[in-house]
Order: structure tokens, then sequence, then C-alpha cells
């Protein structure tokens, strides 16, 4: 592990990983957890940046101009380290640029850059994706965080719900029959006007997806106590995942998406992939804050 990079406010300390810029701990003004205890038993991830593509591609690779290139789930950014480019006090940036190990299997001139910020009781963290080719480059981007489950602010773990702002009636995804890719056919939602009740049995088939949000924040608790505010307004999609039994909840906003089971085109077929002009940048925010509501 690389030593961990630290920032705080008066109402929260955020500790994060070079490898990878994943966060690893956040922390109340009481010093309580509020992300996933990491127990090897179920997942030793914290909070992976998934980059330049969310989720599993069919066959772990994919397809650009006639050739295929191997590309792991989630992309490789979790993997490789990322060069400090500020530190202050209350925020720190990190950076990621393409090298010859990236272009081997991504063969664009790209720049990720990762900030995270404390201001308060709030934690903003602010993806950049920069272009600095001369072709357009096709990505999609998305955090994976692990908060408690149960947070430290009393209440049982199945008295936790996930509250989105809106109503979500619209039906979700799930994994297929081919690990890690999403079936075609969608499912009823288990949310209930605008309130989910998760349990650990939800999560035996893997992951709750969202492909048709109306909320771009939600909160994360129990009703009446301290619970997290999670906006996230530049992705469409969420998912929803733990290993059933684990003690965390992974919140993860999405602009794109694993293949869909039998997906056999090319990378610009892909679901929800973006298409970057040379010379152009797209952001994409995620703030946590601590509120009592």
């Amino acid at each position: 592990m690389d030593e961990l990079i630290t920032i705080a406010s008066d109402g929260l300390t955020a500790s994060i990983n070079p490898l990878g810029a994943e966060l690893w701990s956040l922390t109340d003004a009481q010093g309580r957890e509020l992300m996933t205890d990491a127990d090897p038993r179920w997942w030793t991830g914290h909070a992976p940046l998934l980059f330049p593509f969310v989720g599993r591609s069919r066959g772990d690779s994919y397809r650009l101009g006639g050739q295929d290139y191997p590309m792991p789930q989630h992309g490789f950014a979790r993997r490789m380290a990322f060069a400090q480019v500020e530190h202050l006090s209350e925020s720190v940036t990190f950076r990621l640029e393409a090298n010859a190990v990236t272009r081997a299997v991504y063969p664009f001139d790209f720049r990720l850059d990762m900030q995270f910020a404390v201001a308060g009781a709030t934690l903003m963290m602010t993806a950049t994706v920069m272009n600095r080719g001369e072709a357009d480059m096709p990505f999609s981007f998305g955090y994976h965080p692990a908060f408690a489950w149960p947070l430290p602010y009393g209440g049982a773990a199945d008295a936790h719900v996930v509250e989105f702002e809106k109503a979500e009636p619209a039906p979700i995804r799930k994994v297929g029959d081919e690990p890690g890719l999403i079936a075609r056919e969608s499912v009823p939602s288990p949310v209930e006007d605008n309130v989910l009740t998760p349990s650990h049995a939800m999560f035996e088939g893997d992951a709750l997806i969202w492909d048709e949000m109306e909320s771009h924040s939600l909160l994360w608790g129990v009703p009446g106590q301290t619970r997290l505010k999670i906006d996230f307004p530049d992705t469409p999609w969420l998912g929803l995942w733990q290993k059933p039994g684990a003690h965390y909840l992974c919140v993860e906003p999405w602009a794109g998406m694993a293949d869909l089971v039998g997906f056999e085109g090319d990378v610009w077929e892909k679901q929800g992939i973006m298409r970057l002009l040379p010379g152009d940048e797209r952001r994409f925010r995620m703030d946590v804050t601590l509120v009592d509501v």
C-alpha cells in the first residue's frame, strides 16, 4: 500500500491512496469511519475509479478499428499509480496520464485528474477527463465508493434506507447469465416511491442497476439519524452493490455501463460510451455530505 494522503476540514477527514487515486477512509469530526471496513472475507476495495470503461467488456476486450484490445473489468485506472500534483490542507489533486502501458491497451492520449476537497461536512470529488490527442476518444467513467452499512450513528443495519430525491418507478437492470454483463431484460424496481430498503439478499445476483434515473441525489442511512447525502449531478446511471453479508453498500454513479449479454459491436456501440473530441475535457462530480434529516 502506498502512503495515504490526508486532507481535513473541521467536519471531515479524507485519506486517499495514490494507487488508483482511491478514497480509503472518510471520518467525521469524532473520528467515526463512514466507509467500508475492507474485510478481506468480502472485498478489500474502498472506492475504485472506473476508467476508461465502466463495468466488464464482453470477453474482457473491446474492438476498435477492427482490432481487439484487452481491458479488465472497470478499466485500468484503479490499478495504476497517480502522480500527486497539488496538496493543500483541505484538497489534493492526483493525475494519471497516458503512457506506454496504457497505450498498449487504450491507444489514446488522455489525462485523468482526480481532485478531492473537504469543506465543513462535505467531501467533493471531481474527475476531469481530457483528450490530449488528435483522434476522437471513446470513454466512460464511474465512481465506486463503499459506505459503511451500518453507519456509526445508531440504528440497525436493516433500518438503513436509500432515499432518492425523486420517485424511481422505472424498471432496473441486473447482471445476466454472462458474468459481469448486463441482462437485456429489465426487472421491476424494488424502490417504493423514492425509498429502497436494501437487504443482503438483494445482492445475491450482483448489482442493482438504474439506467432510467430521475434522481441525481440520494440519502443513505437511518431516517432520523445522521445520514450521508450523496450528490452525482454529472452521471445518468447508478449501481448499488455489495458482497452479500458485508458491512458496506457501494453507491456507484456511472456515466457508462458494462456490455449487454451477447454484445458483439465495436467500442462506439458500447452502452453509454462518450465521445471526447481532441482538446476537450469532461468533468464528473460526486459530493458526500453529513446531514441531519
